[in-house]
């Protein structure tokens, strides 16, 4: 029986505006990635998340990003190493500090957008996030793309690699992302999205946008909350996996 995490991207507004259903979200997610101010969120944003999952037993990840309010990070930025790995600390820090009031941790660490896709080639910048973990003072895992740089540098420094998986997201025949400024690249229809949620749990396979296979060993599977109809989705989903047998638990 194949063990799954369930994550998803949570904390996504700024002072009056949100973007996510995050108490919707955290009854069914097993790992939050909350937004630690770079690309959204904002302190009280982030208290509150942290509070609520919390009470409902979900891991807190720390989302980071570059520095894009503007753009919701996925605007590609180039970033100093040392002022890219500070920045990476900065987020860690600000969010472990409620999760520590809420009782929890910060125990994982998950790029955000620009620079999610940015560290699956780039060794510099993937470099820098690595180095920006080990500054926030913990050891903690990195959740990355299959076969990216981040995730080899990650495990080289001693950090946990985990493979993260995308129901909703076109790929490439070599198992990368199709951007998201190309048509396609969102799977919208939410049957779709459900099945490829079971085959990448229980197969580690996906069809690419050119109908090939392709393999997607995955730990973690990411639900994007700004998603319209998100919880509603995220519920088939779960219940899905778990008719296939899947134990759908954290990571972390």
């Amino acid at each position: 029986m194949s063990a799954i995490d369930l994550n998803a991207d949570l904390g996504e507004g700024f002072g009056r505006w949100r973007l996510t259903d995050d108490e919707g979200l955290l009854s069914l997610v097993t790992s939050a990635n909350v937004a630690c101010g770079f690309h959204a969120g904002d302190a009280a944003t982030m208290r509150r998340v942290c509070a609520l999952a919390a009470e409902r037993g979900v891991t807190i990840g720390a989302q980071v990003s570059y520095r894009d309010l503007a753009g919701f990070g996925r605007r590609a930025m180039d970033v100093p190493s040392a002022e890219l790995a500070a920045e990476v600390a900065y987020q860690i820090g600000a969010l472990e500090v409620f999760a520590r009031a809420a009782g929890a941790r910060v125990a994982y660490v998950k790029p955000h957008g620009a620079l999610y896709n940015r560290v699956v080639r780039d060794e510099e910048q993937a470099a820098a996030v690595v180095e920006g973990v080990l500054l926030a003072g913990a050891a903690l895992p990195v959740l990355g793309l299959p076969g990216s740089r981040l995730l080899d540098l990650a495990a080289k420094a001693g950090l946990g690699a985990v493979p993260e998986a995308f129901a909703d997201r076109a790929y490439t025949d070599a198992g990368t992302l199709v951007p998201r400024t190309q048509e396609g690249a969102v799977i919208e229809d939410p049957g779709a999205v459900v099945e490829r949620s079971v085959g990448l749990a229980c197969d580690g396979r996906v069809t690419s946008r050119s109908g090939a296979p392709v393999e997607v060993r995955a730990r973690s599977l990411c639900v994007h909350g700004d998603t319209p109809g998100a919880v509603d989705l995220a519920r088939r989903v779960r219940r899905r996996l778990e008719e296939s047998g899947a134990r759908v638990e954290a990571f972390a």
